[in-house]
Order: structure tokens, then sequence, then C-alpha cells
């Protein structure tokens, strides 16, 4: 993988040894360089080769814009980036290479080697026995995608994952093993002396550590450097953070304790957009030359923009223009400035309206919602209403004659997949998964084609979809409507009740729907299998089919589907589904007037694990016929050291999780699920919980790896897995199409490179992310609309981490996590418990009129409290406060 070339900037360095640390000083006319200069791409290549410098994608913590993180190329850890400096000019998302400073220079986590050094006084416990409560990467694992995929969201700030590494004196990622001589020095050794740990923790304060009451506890620096416990450490820190390979510190003790920093020394592609949304302000010292643009993102820095792209009355009428939203663009951001220049891009509207703040969203997070242009439109079939030529008749399997039917939400008019079933008389079945046949219509290379794959993907917000495609193929042509004749691909299977195949095909076909079903349809005959149906209770089946007919095939496809769920389980598939809501809109406004939460029944699982079966299938084809061009869908396993955390923290707290496998953690899970509230409740929370050290699923060219053992999805246990079944709306689906399409022997195989095709496998990841974090986005930007309309919200919550000014609760309803600042409550004091891996708070409240004294509460994880969410200053936030418990609760160590 070669870097994008830059342009060299003026006085960039030749090689990884000159350096800004080593500048001779400038003369006072010569600006003062803030950021280091880039690499020559030369040494760049040169040193990614030699293992010295890590190539990945920029992270920025949204709740502290000065923390960033890179993955190490395993994705086992982080490499900590420090401050705007380090980060040098990059941007979130942006693929940076990184320079990994060197050992002394590393940081760790104060609190986790307290823990462990008290325990070492106490029973001389080793560090392979003791590991610290360090949160693992902000990552929430979701089930929108029928394959248990991860998607971003944000939980909460705590410490950062550390490494896999040893911790050695060399800045390559290169593993140093330490002998078994230094690790059984680490098991024998015993240090008696008391704890030091005061001496490392008051070496740096955080910035923001002030008491906010003089009875509130002042936090201490989560972090310092090696170099700080070398030299003010205890005598057991000193030992193990010794000189290089003379430390006592083994593989997993690196984990538990150190993390990497390092710092950015060139942008290998830049993938931010470097568009924002925000508003403008006047500078502090009231430049008349400049403006100040704040973006919205606090992860995105303040831009200075040239007072001639502002309103020509700016200057001196600013206050009104303080609600009005625009869009900025970074055009510029030399190493001698502190900020980046930019330009207006648009002005949008006020803050806090849906349509603006959508607008900027959408614009953020690169998603095209432009009408498509017209030579697009030029490769759409002219002659409407269409048919299908007679010559598709010839090589495709009739199927128009058979019981077909879609099962999807009530409000879907993309229509990518439909079922049927048919008896064989012998106790088995013929089971078909019928897909739109989008390739026909989007041929490669075209201008659609292009469209398309520059989409990647439809983008569902709350009030509307941005389509990957024109409408017409969407929700007409491709789309499988009932009592039309449409192309399909399917995959038909000979299987019997409990799910064993005896026999699958892969076809083109040509399928007519009898009749489009909701899942309540669906749900209705499974919940009543005995009712007889009248065709007034559902929409108009057509082809010559009944009631009796379409009921009694759901029946017999359900019950294949649990034996195919069953056997998934049985084989080691994960599941961890989150609450979701979706809002009903006023037809008049458009703004949210209710809300709903999401349940999954027995119909969507109908359909899951046919389109899963079919998925799984056309995986196995597309890599026997084309090893070197099948795009598949790999799943990471979890990242170790917040795995080990998630583990340890439910150890502490007597839950038995274990978190061998995938299977493993599934069982583990079920084990705590029960019907009363509080347990229905720390099932929830366990779920996020366990979901945090996940990794996202990824669309990869198979050609692009050696090791065929990293094909593996880790969610659904397969070896291999693709996305086949929802083409109208994934550009990778089309793609998969085109592979079998070849395979079977309708056309030759893509004359795309094994490069190419990876490159658009990572596009479409990116696409796919962003889609999602659009849709998050959005639900957000309603449910605070929603929040401001009717009032505050009253809702059950339960504490799902605990820090020392504040505490995260998952709002058990709706399946929100809002954290909860101490500062916010009417408290007498608070107290900050580090209770090995479960941190306690203990807050007492002030006296009111409803209670007359001062109460105690203890919040631990999994404590329930009563919630009050309501709408901020800001607009389209929320924020979250706890209500005083009815009574005092008893603290037996307070």
């Amino acid at each position: 993988m070669s870097a994008r070339k830059h342009n060299k900037p003026a006085g960039a360095v030749r090689s990884p040894a000159n350096n800004s640390h080593h500048k001779k000083p400038q003369s006072p006319s010569v600006k003062q360089k803030i950021y280091e200069p880039y690499w020559p791409l030369e040494s760049v290549n040169e040193g990614i080769k030699m293992g010295q410098l890590i190539v990945g994608p920029l992270r920025i913590n949204p709740k502290n814009y000065e923390d960033a993180y890179v993955p190490l190329p395993d994705g086992s850890a982080d490499i900590f980036i420090s401050g705007m400096k380090d980060r040098n000019r990059s941007l979130n998302t942006d693929v940076v290479v990184v320079l990994v400073n060197p050992y002394e220079q590393w940081r760790v986590f104060v609190d986790v080697f307290d823990e462990f050094e008290k325990s070492s006084v106490k029973s001389s416990k080793s560090l392979e026995e003791v590991s610290d409560d360090d949160s693992g990467p902000d990552i929430v694992y979701d089930d929108s995608d029928n394959e248990a995929s991860c998607d971003i969201n944000i939980v909460t700030d705590l410490k950062q994952m550390s490494l896999t590494d040893d911790a050695t004196n060399n800045t390559s990622l290169q593993k140093t093993p330490n002998s078994q001589e230094s690790k059984d020095k680490s098991l024998k050794k015993t240090h008696n002396s008391p704890s030091q740990v005061n001496k490392y923790k008051n070496l740096q304060k955080t910035p923001n550590s002030s008491p906010q009451g003089s009875n509130m506890k002042t936090p201490v620096k989560k972090f310092v450097s090696i170099l700080d416990m070398r030299t003010n450490g205890s005598s057991l820190a000193k030992d193990l953070f010794g000189v290089g390979k003379s430390s006592n510190m083994s593989e997993e003790d690196t984990r538990r304790f150190v993390q990497r920093t390092g710092r950015v020394v060139y942008i290998f592609e830049k993938k931010n957009s470097r568009a924002a949304s925000g508003r403008l302000k006047l500078m502090q010292d009231k430049n008349k030359r400049f403006a100040l643009f704040s973006p919205s993102d606090s992860r995105i820095p303040r831009i200075i923009i040239p007072m001639s792209e502002c309103p020509k009355d700016f200057y001196d009428r600013p206050d009104i223009y303080a609600q009005i939203l625009y869009i900025a663009i970074i055009q510029q951001w030399d190493e001698t400035s502190n900020m980046p220049l930019g330009c207006l891009a648009k002005s949008l509207g006020e803050a806090g309206q849906i349509e603006p703040e959508t607008e900027a969203m959408l614009i953020e997070l690169d998603v095209d919602d432009t009408p498509f242009s017209d030579k697009v439109i030029e490769c759409l079939p002219q002659n409407l209403p269409w048919t299908i030529p007679a010559s598709e008749y010839t090589y495709r399997k009739d199927l128009r004659q058979s019981c077909i039917f879609t099962i999807d939400p009530a409000t879907a008019r993309d229509l990518d997949d439909a079922v049927s079933i048919e008896e064989l008389g012998n106790g088995n079945y013929q089971v078909g998964v019928h897909i739109a046949d989008v390739s026909f219509f989007v041929q490669e290379s075209t201008e659609l084609d292009t469209a398309a794959a520059s989409r990647a993907t439809s983008v569902y917000l709350v009030q509307k979809v941005v389509p990957m495609l024109p409408r017409l193929l969407c929700e007409e042509l491709c789309s499988l409507n009932p009592d039309q004749d449409r192309l399909a691909f399917s995959v038909i299977w000979t299987i019997n009740e409990e799910g064993e195949i005896f026999d699958e095909w892969y076809g083109r076909t040509v399928i007519r729907s009898c009749v489009k079903l909701s899942y309540e349809h669906a749900q209705g005959f499974i919940d009543h299998p005995n009712k007889v149906w009248t065709q007034d209770e559902l929409p108009p089946i057509t082809n010559g089919f009944s009631v009796q007919d379409v009921c009694k095939r759901v029946l017999q496809l359900n019950k294949i589907a649990l034996s195919l769920r069953k056997q998934r389980f049985d084989n080691g598939a994960l599941r961890l589904d989150q609450v979701k809501i979706q809002f009903s809109l006023n037809k008049e406004t458009a703004l949210p007037n209710g809300y709903s939460v999401y349940k999954q029944k027995d119909s969507n699982r109908l359909i899951e694990e046919f389109m899963l079966l079919a998925n799984m299938a056309v995986a196995h084809k597309i890599k026997q016929h084309f090893p070197q061009k099948a795009i598949l869908r790999r799943h990471p396993p979890p990242q170790i050291k917040p795995l080990e955390v998630m583990e340890e923290l439910c150890d502490s707290l007597s839950l038995e999780i274990d978190a061998s496998n995938s299977s493993t953690l599934h069982k583990s899970l079920l084990k705590y699920y029960g019907e009363d509230e509080f347990s229905q409740s720390r099932f929830q929370v366990l779920v996020v919980l366990i979901s945090k050290p996940m990794q996202l699923a990824k669309y990869f060219c198979a050609g692009t790896f050696q090791d065929e053992s990293l094909f593996h999805h880790y969610a659904l246990n397969v070896p291999l897995y693709t996305h086949f079944t929802s083409p109208i709306r994934r550009y990778p689906d089309i793609l998969v199409h085109r592979l079998l399409a070849a395979a079977l022997g309708y056309c030759e195989v893509t004359e795309m490179s094994t490069q190419l095709l990876q490159k658009q496998a990572d596009y479409c990841n990116d696409k796919k992310l962003n889609a999602k974090m659009a849709s998050d986005r959005s639900n957000e930007m309603y449910f605070s609309i929603f929040v401001k309309e009717v009032g505050p919200l009253e809702e059950t919550g339960m504490v799902m981490a605990v820090l020392d000014k504040s505490f995260d609760v998952l709002i058990l309803k709706l399946g929100i996590v809002k954290r909860v600042y101490l500062e916010k409550l009417p408290l007498v004091s608070s107290e900050f418990r580090k209770n090995m891996k479960s941190p306690e708070l203990v807050i007492e409240w002030l006296a009111d009129e409803v209670c007359t004294r001062a109460t105690r509460h203890l919040i631990t994880l999994f404590t329930l409290v009563e919630c009050s969410v309501f709408a901020d200053k800001e607009p389209l936030k929320c924020s979250c406060v706890i209500k005083r418990p009815k009574e005092e609760i008893t603290l037996a160590a307070a």
C-alpha cells in the first residue's frame, strides 16, 4: 500500500532522524513553526517498510478533542496521540502515519497500577493475576445489518486501551519476546514497602480538576509517563518500568499498564471531508480582517474565515448572525498557524431547525443527496411502462407461478427480497430466497454504476431516505412489488424441518410476488396458527393463491427458521440486541409527535435466518470460483484489552462471563436474563458493556489477505460471509451479484483488479459507517426535538459506568446512554471510591421541602435510578439528572 503523494512543505524533513526536534533557531522575522513539517514520501515509505511507522485511521475523542487514537495494525490496541500538536493538522477519520514515541514517553494507567501495588502489598500477587478497569473503544454493537455488525456510539470517556506488545525501548512495531527468566522474576518478586502511589498521582494534575465545591474530591491525573514512574514512583514502579528490555514487564503486563504514545508525521489519506457546520463569531481581539468559525463538532478545530467571506454587516452586527448555521470548508493549514484557514460554503438557516441541521449533517458526513445527473437518468429504461425483454426468459428459470411473497416493514418501498417454500412430499421442502436482480439494470462502468459506487449505500433518516439508486429503480423496476413480473437472483435449497440442507441451486429467475406482507401480518400468522384468516385482514393476494396458502407457507418457513437459528447459536453465534426507538411524525409540521420501541419478533427473525443463509451460501460460491476477487465481509474478534477489562469487571460483581469465544460469551450473557425488572435492566447494561470491545465488520477483497483465518466472521462464527441480499441499498451486494453471475457463466468476471476491488471495499466501509452515523444523529435530533416539545421525560435508568465527577446511565426504555454530572445535582458532598474493578460514588443530597435532612446515596454499577431527561439551552441537545431516592440508602461503609 503506497502513500498518497502530498506536496512537500517548505523545510520538510528528509529522514526520520531529521525532524522538527532538531531545527536550527529561526530569525525573529520568520514565523515560528507550530507544527512539524510532514515527512517526505520516500522517508514515509521506508519507515513503514522497516516497521518504524504505522498507518491507521485517526479517532478523536468527541468528549475531549485533545485526545486521539490510532489502532495498531492488528486492531488489538491503540496508540495515544496527545494534543493538537502531535496530531499535526490531521482530522478525525483521516488515515495517518504515526511515529511511535520513545519508551520513556509512553503512558501508564495510574489507577490500574495503584490497584496492583495495593494488592501486591497485601498478597504479593503477580502482574499475571491482576489487571485494570480501563475502558475500551467507544463502540456499541448493533444488529441492524442482520449479521450482528458493529456501529460506533459514544458511551464513556474513561481511560483508553493500552498495548499488546512488550514495553521496550524500541519504537518499532516488532514484538520483542521477554525471556522466561524475566517473567519468572516478575512472578516471584514480592514488594513489601508501603504504597507510594501518591508520589506519581500528583505529578500532573488535569487542567480542569478543580473541585466543584468545598466538599467535593479533587480528581488526580489518570495517566503519567514511564519516565515519571521511574523518577518519582515506588520501588515497584521503578523495578517494573526499568530501561528497555531490563524491565520486568511481560506482554500481558504491558497491555494492562502501559499505552504507546506517538505523533502524526504524514497524512496518508484525507478521509475527513474538511466540511463542518457551525456558527460565526468575531475574533476575540475584534480583528477586522478575519472572523472565527466555531464548528458544532468539537473534533473539528476552529477555522479562520476571511471577513470578505462573511455577510457585509457581520462585523457591525454579529448578534443577528449568532444563531445562523453555516457550512465552512477547511482550505489550508500551514505549519505556522494554530488554526486552519477556510471559506464559507453555505448559509443553511437557523440552528436547531430540522432541515438546516439535517443538511449540515449530510454535508459533514459526505452524504450525497443531490438529484441524479441527466447522464445517470439516461442509463435507466426510457420506455415506460417497462417490460422484461423476451431474451431474458430464454435463460432464466420462470418462477412466476410459484407462491412467492415479501415480508417487510409496513412502510417499506424498496423491496429487495422475497421468499418461497414448497413441500416435496418426502418430508423435505424447496425453500427459495429471491433477490432483486439490480445488476441487470446497473451495468458495470456506466454513469449509473459510477453514481451507485460513489453513494455506496442508501442512508435512512427519520424523515426521509437518501437512496443509492434513482427511485425508478429503488421503488419500481427493481422493487419486488406484488403482482408485477420482476427479475431476480435466486438461491433455492432442498431442506428439511431440522434445517439440514441436501441440495442448493443458484440462478437468475423471473418471479411474480403474490402479496406484500408486513412483519405484523406474518407475526399474526405465527401467533395464531389455527386462526382462519379472511382476505379483509390482509393486503390483496394475487396469482390465484389464497390467504390459507400464504399462512401455511409462513408457518412452514418459521419452523425451519427456528431450526436454523438454533443451529447457529449451537455453533457459536453471538447476538447483542439493543433497544431502538422509532418516531411518528405530524403530517402537517413533520415534527415528532410520538415514539415507539422497535421490537424484533419471530417474523423478523424468520427473514433474517434465510437472508443469512443466502449470504453465507453465496460467499462460498464466489470464493470457490474467484478466490482473488471475491468480495466478502469479515468481522475481527474483539479487542483484547477491553475484553479482559469487561470480564474482570463482571467478575468483581460475581458475574461469570466467559469471553473465550463468541459461543461462550453468548451463553454467559443468557444466564443473566430474567423476567424481573432488575434482571432485565442488568441484562441490557451487560449487552452494552459486552458490546464495547467489539470491532466493526468490514468488506474486503479475498485476494488481499494471504491468511484465510482473517476471513472469519466473529459474531456469526462462520468462516465465510458476504452481502448478497440488499442490492437496492448496498453497492457491495451489486459487486457480489456480478461475481455470482460470472461464477454461473452468465457473463465474464469483472476486469477490476484485486487492488481496485479492495479500494472500493474500503470506500464502502467508510460510507456504511457514515450512513450509520447519519441515521443515529437523525434519531438523536428528533429525540431532542420531541423532548423539547413534550417537556422532560421521567424514565428509569441503570448505572453502567462510574467516574469521579459523573456517571453514565442507560435509559432503559429508550436504549439511550446519558451522562449525569454531579455538579448538576443538589448535593452537599460526593466521595469517589476506587474499589478495584467496581468504582463507587457516595453522594449526599441537600435537604429540601420533602426530605428535611441530607440523605446519602450509593451509586455503583447496576444501580437503578429515576432519571429526568430535559432539553438543553443548546439547540438539539438533551441532558439528564437523577432524582433523589425516596428514602436513604444504607451505606455499610459510608
